[in-house]
């Protein structure tokens, strides 16, 4: 068994560990699911957030939400992905993070969630913390433990 100090890794607010929002892909309430398809699809990502045009977080937005959404009972039906909205299929229950939340409080919402947006406390979306900083930085500090 592992034994750490965390201390020093879970002093740190979230603002200190989530990637900046201007480095998110995000997609906007009004765009088309088609939009948001190519968005997710350039990306990689297999879900992103939702942003109103002031930059507030809504919810998030995902590939099977789309392909749910243009599921027909005998077959995809890609002709609606320019008709139905973002607004119309998005997730807005999702787990949210302030940007001055104590990382400990990030660390048990990616442990079933591979990211989580931060926002302000006036709701503007901030960025978002994954499990991946989370790791990076459990990674740096077990290296720091062991050199000293």
């Amino acid at each position: 068994m592992i034994t750490l100090r965390a201390g020093e890794l879970m002093d740190a607010c979230v603002m200190d560990l989530m990637i900046p929002g201007d480095k998110v892909a995000h997609v906007q309430l009004g765009n088309s699911l088609e939009h948001a398809l190519l968005v997710l699809t350039r990306t990689g990502y297999t879900a992103i957030p939702v942003l109103d045009s002031a930059y507030r977080l809504h919810g998030l937005i995902g590939t099977n939400m789309i392909i749910d959404a243009i599921m027909g009972l005998e077959r995809i039906e890609a002709e609606r992905l320019g008709d139905i909205k973002v607004s119309e299929v998005m997730n807005p229950e999702i787990p949210r993070l302030k940007d001055h939340d104590p990382a400990s409080k990030g660390l048990e919402l990616v442990v079933d969630h591979p990211f989580v947006c931060v926002e302000s406390s006036e709701g503007y979306f901030e960025g978002i913390f994954t499990r991946r900083e989370i790791l990076k930085q459990l990674d740096r500090h077990v290296k720091k433990l062991n050199r000293g």
